[in-house]
């Protein structure tokens, strides 16, 4: 099972906030044992970040859902490796370590002989993955940035929101750190694909993962249409770019998704809007003309989703075939019979807290999937501790 496929795997994480942690996490939720370093006075930034949940009885002992969302499964322990007693605590657990994860800013573990060239010197087989916000060269790697700089800065803000001469408009960020989580999970492929190189070599090797260069890369469609065109694209609300109908639809009492991928689907949708004269109408038969006359094709659909109820509309597309979806709260997500039929929430064991809830790693199966026998125990989340940490 893929729960235990990094059994015996060793990780030092010296990393903070987000998108270390998200890497660090998913190689723990693999079954890789790892220890996460933590100052010993404050520990990871976000263990301070709120809402922070309290249990009295427990000696008032607190934990920050942000620092829950990202370090589960790990054995945090508290170093002060800027003293040269904690440098060489650092030194000690790389001795046998496999993967070494930071995203300290470009230079400051040199200072403490802990950066990849001295490390590498204890451990050749180490792994070695340093995230910064804009790489370890060019002109601005000393700086510091926080994922919504790269929301801005990659483009990914310049196209997102409602376009000009809308209510609302202007440039928009999303709603939880895309380019921090995204970063984690390239992370995460680099560290797997190093470690099979690994096998074959025999050698560790260094990985510089940057944040800019995530958010670049995140463009996806939208800069390959840029640098195809020269075109800047534009914000354009909820609808896609490059399908249409494929947005928010007002129903009588309420908002649907409509995502209509194809030409097909288009015309099974015109049929169960009572209104299959759209689907010949020259302006709208291709994909492309669609988002050539756009504004004219959501003019006439906004029309007819107005004239009735939401479960009137998504009954009839069920039956039709035709993609849709709901727009729904956090509270109905998880009262969602699919998600809750896929085990997504899943609870956690706290030393102080007791039991706590957070959402399964979608890389693993559900455990109804998985054979009772080799469901692994529940991981958990543990405070920092000040004992010597070793790796048995």
């Amino acid at each position: 099972m893929l729960d235990q496929a990094l059994a015996g795997i060793k990780v030092l994480d010296l990393s903070r906030i987000l998108a270390g942690p998200w890497c660090t996490q998913n190689l723990a939720d693999l079954g890789a044992q790892v220890i996460k370093v933590e100052h010993p006075g404050r520990g990871d930034d976000t263990r301070q970040w709120g809402p922070l949940h309290t249990k009295e009885e427990e000696g008032g002992e607190r934990l920050s859902s942000y620092f829950s969302c990202c370090n589960r499964g790990k054995r945090s322990v508290a170093i002060d490796f800027a003293g040269e007693a904690g440098a060489q605590a650092i030194r000690t657990l790389v001795q046998d370590a496999d993967v070494f994860v930071e995203n300290f800013k470009v230079g400051t573990l040199a200072r403490y002989g802990l950066d990849y060239e001295s490390v590498r010197r204890i451990n050749p087989r180490l792994i070695y993955l340093a995230i910064t916000g804009f790489g370890q060269t060019g002109p601005m790697a000393d700086k510091p940035g926080y994922d919504y700089v790269f929301q801005g800065m990659g483009g990914l803000m310049s196209y997102t929101g409602q376009p000009d001469g809308a209510p609302g408009s202007g440039p928009l960020r999303t709603g939880v750190a895309v380019v921090d989580l995204t970063t984690g999970m390239y992370a995460t492929s680099a560290v797997l694909a190093a470690l099979l190189q690994r096998e074959r070599t025999g050698q560790g090797q260094y990985l510089d993962i940057a944040l800019l260069d995530v958010a670049v890369a995140l463009n996806a469609n939208q800069g390959a249409s840029y640098l195809l065109s020269g075109v800047n694209p534009q914000r354009s609300g909820n609808a896609h770019p490059h399908c249409a109908p494929y947005e928010v639809f007002q129903c009588a009492d309420g908002h649907v998704i409509l995502a209509i991928g194809n030409d097909t689907q288009f015309q099974r949708f015109c049929q169960v809007a009572g209104a299959p004269e759209l689907a010949t109408d020259e302006r709208f038969a291709s994909n492309s003309n669609r988002i050539a006359h756009l504004p004219a094709l959501r003019e006439l659909l906004a029309n007819l989703f107005k004239t009735r109820v939401r479960r009137s509309w998504t009954d009839a597309f069920d039956e039709a075939g035709v993609p849709w979806g709901p727009i729904n709260s956090l509270e109905e997500v998880f009262n969602d019979p699919q998600v809750q039929h896929r085990q997504m929430v899943q609870a956690l064991n706290h030393p102080g807290l007791g039991q706590i809830r957070t959402v399964r790693n979608p890389m693993l199966s559900s455990p109804h999937t998985r054979s009772s026998a080799r469901v692994a125990a529940p991981p958990s989340l543990a405070a920092p501790s000040t004992e010597p940490p070793s790796w048995s």
